[in-house]
């Protein structure tokens, strides 16, 4: 007598804009154990997406609805704009559901901490959409240090530059901090959070951050300079106003160092309409973007580890089913957060940070 595979779990997604529909959507529909139940989307246009990429999920109006069955739900996904995250994380936590918050996880430390404290009180399950722990050349620079390729790390440079000289209409270009808009807790998230996972916790912060574009009122171009513990520092670029993007990552140590132009495909790729599982190999790059290893006098092409966003809701099913911990610990947004503030009391003093 064989037994049945165990039931999906079953995923509500509050939020179907670029997200919802191009990341969360797509990951949490090809992966065995979940199940894409329902979306919280009132926009006609966007249900009609909905209903043309995914049949099988009805659409919801509010979250108040979403909310009202939660007994009809397993997993809650969040990924509306910024300044919904710490309610709505809230009200799934006290749902009883498990939670996803894509990043940033509040609008503060101290919220994401007290959210945090909310889910451990629960025995609920919290975790945060890090997707880029899973991009192609930070997969490849991890497993290079782990193998002691570079010898002992002593510089970190990392970089998401893009080239957007005019403001667009949306919520990430308001001012109001509430909404945490700006490239400092939109990519910044993303840089420091690659940092600290790297390298660990962080005593001191320097930062620049300003407003270049014509009519922009939030953040637009960043650099951090991170003096982590392990004596190792990081420095980090985010921008809107690059015409010329440096090099994506630069990892220099007392061996070796590895440089890294160009961008994962994944986001490209889920843009496109494309998915894991269509047949093609996954989170591939073009050999000409591969990274070099080496010094002035030696160095050699390294390939880059495919990228594998789809390994963070393979690893939330592995933990709903386990009781093991989920994929991101939420503390490390806490850490995150933490430095994102420091960030911002240095930049407006001119002055170093240090942290406790």
């Amino acid at each position: 007598m064989t037994s049945s595979p165990p039931a999906p779990y079953r995923v509500a997604l509050i939020g179907y804009g670029l997200a919802g529909s191009a990341f969360h959507a797509p990951l949490i529909a090809t992966t065995p154990g979940l199940r894409l139940d329902a979306v919280v989307t009132a926009n006609p246009d966007r249900r009609a997406q909905l209903a043309k990429e995914h049949p099988g999920a009805r659409a919801l109006d509010t979250p108040e609805q979403l909310f009202a069955e939660a007994g009809e739900f397993d997993v809650v996904v969040i990924a509306s704009p910024n300044r919904t995250h710490l309610p709505l994380a809230r009200a799934a936590l006290r749902a009883g559901l498990a939670t996803v918050v894509d990043k940033p996880l509040a609008t503060s430390a101290e919220e994401a901490l007290a959210l945090c404290g909310l889910a451990h009180s629960r025995g609920t399950l919290l975790t945060v959409f890090q997707n880029r722990r899973w991009d192609n050349d930070f997969r490849t620079v991890r497993r290079l240090i782990e193998q002691g390729a570079l010898g002992r790390v002593h510089r970190f440079e990392s970089r998401f530059e893009r080239f957007r000289p005019k403001p667009k209409a949306g919520w990430r270009e308001l001012a109001d901090p509430a909404e945490a808009g700006g490239t400092l807790y939109d990519l910044g998230s993303h840089l420091v959070d690659q940092a600290l996972t790297l390298f660990g916790p962080v005593s001191t912060v320097y930062a620049e951050i300003d407003t270049r574009r014509d009519g922009a009122v939030v953040d637009d171009d960043a650099f951090l300079a991170l003096t982590h513990a392990s004596g190792v520092r990081s420095h980090l670029w985010t921008s809107a106003i690059a015409p010329l993007p440096g090099p994506r990552l630069r990892v220099l140590g007392d061996r070796a160092g590895y440089l890294k132009f160009g961008l994962d495909p994944q986001e490209a790729d889920l843009r496109a309409g494309r998915r894991p599982g269509d047949g093609v190999p996954w989170g591939v790059e073009e050999a000409a973007l591969h990274g070099t290893l080496g010094t002035d006098q030696e160095s050699a092409t390294v390939a880059t580890d495919p990228g594998d966003y789809p390994a963070f809701y393979a690893a939330l099913a592995h933990a709903l089913a386990t009781g093991t911990p989920p994929p991101v610990d939420p503390y490390d947004a806490v850490a995150t957060l933490t430095v994102l503030e420091a960030a911002r009391r240095s930049s407006a003093t001119g002055t170093t940070v240090a942290l406790p």
